[in-house]
């Protein structure tokens, strides 16, 4: 059986090495693509940067190691240009990232200042005690 993940416009095809938005090819990287579909597997749950890091590059995550971060900010920019409607990938700041269709924002009176949505961004807006 084929493994796919659907999430709104977009479909990732692990054996295929294919991920649609909107029935058209998205050209990501190789890494690009085993992070997508590190977080498509998971869809829905928070991963954390070790288990993401351990998944797609096969080692202990470093303590000054970004690349689980410049990925996923390729992937948000390339996944938010082929859809704009849509957000796939939500910081879970402390935690990691979570997979999960959701629709854009199209007003900054919804968003965060740094385009964190949902309830970070309704955190964010809170005053502190």
């Amino acid at each position: 059986m084929q493994e796919v993940y659907r999430a709104a416009e977009l479909e990732v095809r692990p054996q295929e090495h294919l991920v649609l938005a909107r029935g058209r090819a998205l050209r990501l990287s190789v890494r690009e693509f085993e992070v997508l579909v590190a977080l498509a597997r998971r869809e829905g749950r928070i991963i954390s940067r070790e288990d993401l890091y351990e998944a797609v590059w096969g080692g202990r995550l470093r303590n000054d190691d970004r690349s689980v971060d410049v990925y996923v900010h390729k992937l948000r920019a390339k996944l938010a240009a082929a859809l704009p409607d849509w957000r796939f990938i939500h910081t879970h700041f402390g935690f990691g990232y979570r997979f999960a269709a959701e629709a854009a924002f199209t007003s900054l009176s919804h968003e965060g200042h740094n385009g964190v949505t949902g309830s970070a961004a309704t955190a964010e807006r809170l005053p502190s005690r």
